[in-house]
């Protein structure tokens, strides 16, 4: 028997390699490829979305905008036109997700730091507290890099109607405060359409991580 195997040990070894480069291509070609969704108000918690954009169900993007970032400058959408890029709100005093999400968001500005295509955007929830100069000293605490990451403040009633009408991502306080807002712990990711791509949980490393692979998979294919 030893013999029968030396004697054909090129066929059985071209056999194996055979196989093991068919079983490859077959699960290459039955493995579902990564795909995105494009997400719409209607596809989320109604909580963080405007009743009056409750029921669009597709073609939504983000509201064109004007805000005033940490260094006095005016930001809009034309300087993240093109442009993939991170979302979220924040506030400068707030003790508990904010930090852990700040820091995970420096994450996304490490991992990309080298890449001019993508950029983060952090709103004040809070901006008759989080002036400009409050920014700042923020924004270099925590070592924001002023080309990628704009840390904007501005008309709380404008904030408040881009957090729930384009991004989808903030609840409402107060019911008698109509501009009363509620942060939560989401990034959302925007592709150089205007069009949300993704939410995380800012406070998860998991799904940081996650974030940066689906960034990357949008670099190849937006």
């Amino acid at each position: 028997m030893l013999s029968f195997f030396k004697k054909y040990r090129l066929f059985f070894l071209g056999l194996f390699l055979f196989s093991v480069v068919t079983i490859a291509l077959f699960y290459n070609a039955l493995k579902p490829e990564k795909v995105l969704p494009i997400f719409n108000p209607a596809d989320v918690n109604s909580e963080l979305v405007d009743s009056t954009v409750q029921h669009v169900g597709k073609y939504h993007t983000i509201a064109d905008f004007s805000f005033t970032n940490q260094n006095g400058k005016t930001v809009t959408q034309k300087d993240y036109e093109g442009k993939i890029y991170v979302a979220d709100f924040f506030f400068t005093t707030c003790q508990t997700i904010c930090p852990i999400m700040t820091t995970n968001m420096t994450e996304v500005q490490k991992a990309f730091s080298n890449n001019p295509n993508v950029m983060i955007l952090s709103h004040t929830v809070t901006p008759e507290i989080d002036s400009v100069p409050v920014l700042k000293k923020y924004a270099l605490k925590q070592g924001v890099n002023d080309s990628k990451w704009n840390m904007v403040t501005g008309d709380k009633k404008d904030i408040y109607y881009i957090a729930r009408k384009s991004y989808l991502a903030v609840k409402t306080g107060k019911p008698e405060e109509m501009y009363d807002m509620v942060h939560t712990e989401n990034f959302v990711l925007v592709d150089t359409k205007r069009r949300v791509r993704g939410f995380y949980d800012g406070t998860k490393k998991e799904d940081v991580q996650r974030l940066i692979e689906d960034i990357n998979w949008l670099l190849e294919h937006d």
